[in-house]
């Protein structure tokens, strides 16, 4: 207590405040420093001789002509903001998954994150469930980065489904894979 006490009464780290310095130096005194019993003598006294500080004027401000006033400051940069990412999926999203990524010709946990809005572990998961489907193939699997692409797979499986709604080159790939049958 009589060390915070004194650098409220010097003004050292703190605002100078020599009504709390006095306080503080009180509990001291009461709890049995002698330094500062001393102190709130000296305080006491001080402080009831003189009167209250008044606030202190405003110093005039020197005239903007000339010279070398205030450094320019340099801007620290753009500030980013901070990317409001999900933590779970939601039902919207996570249909979004299944549908839309199994299209991308390239699938990283990056490309999620920015076209998702979801975070990196989220993304990464979701990458693991869909090569379990089998939705999506490795490129390339590295510790540091996964690439992932689209199946072709699914790409055939669909082309009958397309060939139905009257999808042009979808009939041509079917007529082709039967004639390759046949040939067989």
């Amino acid at each position: 207590m009589y060390n915070l006490a004194n650098c409220y009464e010097r003004g050292t780290g703190v605002a100078k405040d020599e009504t709390e310095a006095l306080r503080l130096y009180k509990m001291s005194a009461a709890q049995g420093d002698k330094h500062a019993a001393a102190k709130v003598k000296e305080l006491s006294s001080t402080l009831d001789a003189a009167p209250p500080p008044k606030a202190a004027a405003k110093p005039a401000k020197p005239s903007s002509s000339g010279g070398k006033n205030k450094k320019k400051k340099w801007s620290k940069g753009k500030v980013k903001d901070k990317a409001n990412n999900a933590v779970v999926f939601d039902k919207i999203t996570y249909d979004r998954l299944i549908k839309d990524v199994p299209t991308f010709k390239l699938i990283t946990p990056s490309v999620l994150v920015d076209r998702l809005r979801i975070n990196g572990s989220l993304a990464r998961r979701a990458i693991r469930d869909l090569e379990s489907k089998g939705l999506i193939i490795p490129i390339s699997k590295h510790k540091s980065q996964l690439i992932y692409t689209r199946s072709t797979r699914v790409e055939e499986d669909e082309a009958p489904a397309a060939a139905a709604a009257g999808d042009k080159k979808a009939k041509k790939q079917q007529k082709k894979k039967a004639d390759e049958a046949e040939d067989e």
